[in-house]
């Protein structure tokens, strides 16, 4: 498995306008297998405690995979609807996820994947979403690569 770090960008405007965003960096794994990308990392979720989270990552598609205080496998693949469970602490819901661009520039070890989806969650819309995951090596270890 390589070390990476993975940086997360998202941005939320729900329906009435207003735009919400996020950021996050980790230190993450990366391993490759039957021709999927895999990066694996925990992201401390505020006030609620920290989320092992899992990207598949394919060509044309990616699986969002989180466990721990919340649950969830969310399917990215455009032109299509994704509909699973998110399991909270605070209760159930079932959010449904429309990707609407979907860009994979993956090399080796390292990448970019821009989302673009609506969300909603029991069955009410809820969000137009943007998502840039970009996955490098940490400073300093390139020569590994070689």
């Amino acid at each position: 498995m390589d070390r990476v770090i993975v940086r997360v960008r998202g941005e939320q405007t729900d329906t009435e306008g207003e735009t919400s965003r996020i950021e996050m960096v980790a230190e993450g794994r990366h391993y490759y297998k039957a021709g999927k990308h895999y990066v694996l990392y925990d992201d401390q979720m505020l006030d609620t405690g920290e989320v092992s989270t899992v990207l598949k990552i394919e060509p044309d598609a990616m699986v969002l995979l989180r466990s721990g205080v919340v649950c969830q496998e969310q399917r990215f693949a455009i032109n299509e609807e994704s509909v699973s469970d998110y399991r909270t602490p605070f209760g159930d819901m079932r959010m449904a996820v429309r990707t609407e661009k979907l860009d994979v520039a993956y090399g080796s070890v390292t990448g970019n994947i821009d989302v673009i989806y609506a969300m909603s969650i029991n069955g009410q819309v809820q969000s137009q979403n943007e998502l840039h995951i970009e996955v490098t090596i940490p400073e300093g270890e390139a020569h590994r690569l070689n």
